[in-house]
């Protein structure tokens, strides 16, 4: 950076030493106030991380299953119990720490650092330890460390972009009132041209970034739905479980059997029916969706947020550095002789006369620059002219009286000087004399430029006489054109917000920057912008009226951080599920309050990282259509494994509780179960978060809100499912009992045919709309291997004597593995038919996956499309 350079040229104490603080006042005034750092987010530890984790009911209830068994059963049995409890809480523990430490990497990103005086000498510090009253240097390229006073200044204009929304820099100059807006430079705005010293006047939490920071901890959360929803269904089936569970230990111990016995069968059936694969599903798939991402380029700070995405229903995305690219661009050219360009991204060339525009534009510039337009007009320009060398110390600045500044060059050729200027269209007029209609024209032209959303300059051109001792205002100039500059829209944002839009997302774009510069924007990007509500407009609006333009308008300009965070709470009022896009301080709080904050993370600010829930590391907005692609997908598996969860519960609680009811010897002992559970987890977690997303599913509406996870027509057909593979083994059961096998081998019987009914199950619930063919052929590599090990781990327990022992199974035949297999055949066929041929007409508001498509069915099953 150049402030070390530029600080000689800065006195800002005139005829003053600079003396600055001392290091002792320095440190004391440290430690009074604070480290000038930005207020950090919620930390948990692991502790704290361990405690939430176990206070899901599930694993809870599975601690003390083991428990108990250690107690009244056999020790090795309840080692593996307590073992299972463990491995679950483990994964979900693991999963918690690796999201807090990746926030925390994230936060610790390089910090600006300052260029301060202190004893009288120059040194550079970190940006945090600079304290209230340390004089700092500031020049082109440098973040600015803290709210500084100015009190010496050289051409200063900042991008303050982070903090108002605004594309185009600020000017700088001293103020005449102490403490003016024109007199602060603000910590974490860029200095983009020229130098300034001053005087640190807050730090930390008190800067504008910071209080904005502290204003998040006002904010309350927004809840993940579906872990809550989750939640409620754990304790739902828990109660039911616990009290179907006692009812039938009671039973079987009063009809006279052993009160030991009947204690371990009521925890085997306990077991049986609590469904704790549903907070393992949800770790699982939010992990493995945040891995997915993470490929990608996209951080999930809250992994369960994923699936809220997914169900999003309007997307409030700001415009500067996340529809734009924050990087200024020649858009159109237009000289004095009526030729005129629009300039095309990457274009290669133009005409003779608008390259001498661009050449006289480059001429006026400075040759090493942090401004951005003049970086824009040298990205365009042709290779220099040699034979034009420039004036040493010939720069005409620009002045609070003259928006405009020029360079003065010598003509090797004739040995003529000649000055390039550029500035304010109306000012570039002025200074060229221009008068009557031509001036009027001209500045016609350049306001239809500005209300297609463009910054504009007017360019000038003098060939003499120039005299580099007179002001610009006495050289004679001829006006040569004007230059148009757009923030250019960032590639395949058009095409990200059309698919947001199929998806029956509606896109809302808010920003600080001016009505035209947003209405033109937004027609880029093919977003409605026939109105545009200002901040000040949205400030005259209250009730019913402020309700219906929030409602209707999908854009806002002139927008400040608590006008957006109004329009959020006030989406969210409506029902609406909401994710909001920002990289700045003032996107923090409506980030924060909204149900998705997205952030970006390349140019976002500490807070807007802290405050988001997912951060696009490369600042992609596309990436947010690939994260909705996802949650939807994610969610979609979701239905299908809790629903696959419940279906399968019932079969394993049947054969738990069908011998206690009966007076029939147990059939099922924790110990199976276990076993049973070893294969359902995986395949949940696993096999089922790996299935492919349902055809067309980007073309459907999300969920309603409030929708639950698993309806009641959900949960009617699961049970349906588990009933017809209760019915299978209760069939397989009897009939070897009634071939004169003895018990352990029919219990052998009866758990060949709950694995067989298992897979069944999964097959079938792999997709509610594609046919067994398509099912069959869509290659799901994790299941494949998950059911190979089960098999493998079957055929040990029924062959291997040791671990027959260990499980009090007989030995069995090929007519066991037969009558299971037709068991798996006739299941399958029978649920398929009836997923075909009855689900649309018993269940038409279903909560499937698949809905109707706009404007044509999709193939296989189909639901009413939703809003």
């Amino acid at each position: 950076m150049q402030s070390a350079a530029l600080s000689t040229e800065l006195d800002p104490m005139p005829g003053q030493p600079v003396i600055g603080l001392s290091e002792c006042e320095a440190q004391a005034r440290l430690l009074r106030d604070g480290a000038n750092e930005l207020p950090r987010g919620e930390h948990r530890s692991f502790l704290r991380i361990l405690g939430d984790t176990l206070r899901e009911p599930m694993f809870a209830l599975l601690l003390a299953a083991g428990a108990l068994y250690l107690i009244l059963g056999d020790p090795g049995e309840a080692t593996l119990l307590v073992a299972f409890a463990t491995l679950s809480l483990a994964i979900a523990i693991f999963q918690e720490v690796r999201t807090e430490r990746a926030v925390e990497a994230l936060h610790d990103l390089a910090s600006p650092r300052a260029l301060v005086v202190r004893d009288g000498a120059q040194r550079r510090i970190p940006g945090r330890e600079l304290v209230k009253g340390d004089l700092v240097f500031v020049a082109e390229g440098d973040r600015v460390p803290a709210d500084i006073s100015l009190i010496s200044v050289s051409e200063l204009e900042v991008d303050e972009s982070l903090l108002s929304g605004e594309s185009v820099a600020v000017q700088k100059r001293l103020g005449s009132v102490a403490g003016t807006s024109a007199a602060i430079v603000y910590s974490g705005s860029l200095v983009v041209r020229g130098a300034a010293s001053g005087l640190v006047v807050a730090t930390g939490s008190q800067t504008e970034l910071g209080r904005i920071g502290v204003s998040l901890q006002k904010i309350e959360r927004e809840p993940p739905r579906l872990r809550a929803e989750v939640q409620r269904l754990v304790w739902l089936f828990a109660r039911l479980g616990v009290a179907v569970s006692i009812l039938a230990g009671l039973m079987y111990g009063l009809s006279g059997h052993s009160w030991s016995v009947a204690v371990l069968g009521a925890i085997a059936m306990a077991m049986a029916m609590l469904p704790e694969e549903f907070p393992l599903i949800l770790t699982v798939f939010t992990v493995m969706g945040a891995v997915r991402l993470a490929r990608s380029r996209v951080l999930t700070r809250r992994a369960a947020v994923i699936e809220t995405l997914g169900s999003a229903t309007v997307l409030c995305t700001d415009k500067t550095g996340t529809l734009t690219e924050n990087r200024m661009r020649v858009a159109e050219l237009h000289s004095a002789n009526c030729e005129q360009a629009v300039v095309s991204r990457g274009e290669a060339g133009l005409p003779d006369g608008l390259k001498k525009l661009v050449e006289i534009a480059a001429r006026a510039s400075r040759e090493q620059t942090f401004d951005p337009m003049e970086r824009a007009i040298y990205d365009l320009r042709p290779e220099p002219d040699a034979s034009w060398p420039s004036l040493p110390g010939h720069l005409f600045a620009l002045r609070d009286d003259l928006p405009a500044m020029g360079r003065i060059w010598r003509n090797a050729a004739d040995d003529d000087l000649r000055l390039a200027v550029k500035g304010a269209p109306e000012c570039v007029v002025r200074l060229c004399g221009l008068e009557g209609d031509k001036a009027a024209a001209i500045l016609t032209e350049a306001a239809g430029m500005a209300a297609r959303g463009l910054r504009v300059l007017g360019l000038g051109l003098g060939t003499g006489p120039v005299d580099p001792a007179a002001p610009l205002e006495r050289q004679t100039l001829h006006f040569i054109g004007l230059i148009g500059f757009a923030d250019p829209l960032r590639p395949f944002v058009k095409e990200a917000i059309s698919d947001c839009l199929s998806a029956g997302i509606r896109v809302v774009m808010i920003t600080g920057d001016h009505p035209a510069t947003a209405r033109s924007i937004a027609a880029q990007a093919g977003l409605q912008a026939t109105t545009v509500l200002t901040g000040s407009e949205l400030d005259a609006l209250s009730g019913p009226d402020f309700e219906k333009s929030v409602a209707a308008s999908s854009v806002f300009a002139r927008i400040r951080p608590d006008q957006k965070l109004r329009i959020v709470t006030e989406l969210k009022r409506q029902g609406a599920i909401v994710a909001m896009t920002g990289d700045g301080v003032n996107d923090a709080p409506a980030l924060k309050a909204a149900h998705i904050g997205i952030a970006m993370g390349g140019r976002g600010t500490d807070v807007a990282r802290e405050a988001a829930s997912i951060v696009l590391l490369d600042d992609d907005f596309t990436s947010i259509v690939r994260a909705v692609r996802l949650g939807r997908r994610i969610f979609d598996n979701i239905r299908k494994a809790m629903g696959y969860v419940v279906a399968m519960h019932v079969p394993i609680a049947g054969v738990a509780f069908m011998p206690l009811l009966f007076g029939l010897p147990p059939v099922m002992g924790p110990l199976h179960i276990v076993f049973l559970e070893m294969i359902i987890d995986p395949v949940c977690s696993i096999a089922f978060e790996a299935e492919q997303e349902e055809k067309e599913i980007m073309l459907r509406d999300p969920r309603a809100s409030g929708e639950a996870t698993l309806t009641v027509p959900m949960l009617v057909w699961s049970v349906i499912q588990g009933l017809a593979a209760f019915a299978v083994i209760v069939v397989i059961y009897v009939y070897a009992t009634a071939s004169g096998y003895g018990e352990d081998t029919v219990r052998s019987w009866a758990f060949i045919a709950t694995v067989a009914c298992n897979v069944a199950l999964v097959v079938v619930g792999r997709s509610y709309g594609s046919s067994l063919i398509d099912i069959v052929g869509t290659r799901n590599a994790p299941l494949i291997v998950l059911l190979t090990l089960a098999g493998a781990a079957l055929t040990a327990m029924m062959v291997i004597p040791a671990i027959s022992a260990l499980f009090d199974f007989g030995p069995v035949g090929w007519d066991a593995v037969a009558a299971s297999f037709i068991g798996f055949v006739t299941l399958t066929l029978t649920l398929e038919a009836v997923k075909v041929l009855w689900m649309h007409s018993l269940f038409p508001r279903t909560a499937l996956p698949l809905t109707r498509i706009k404007g044509h069915a999709a193939s296989g099953l189909t639901v009413p499309h939703r809003r």
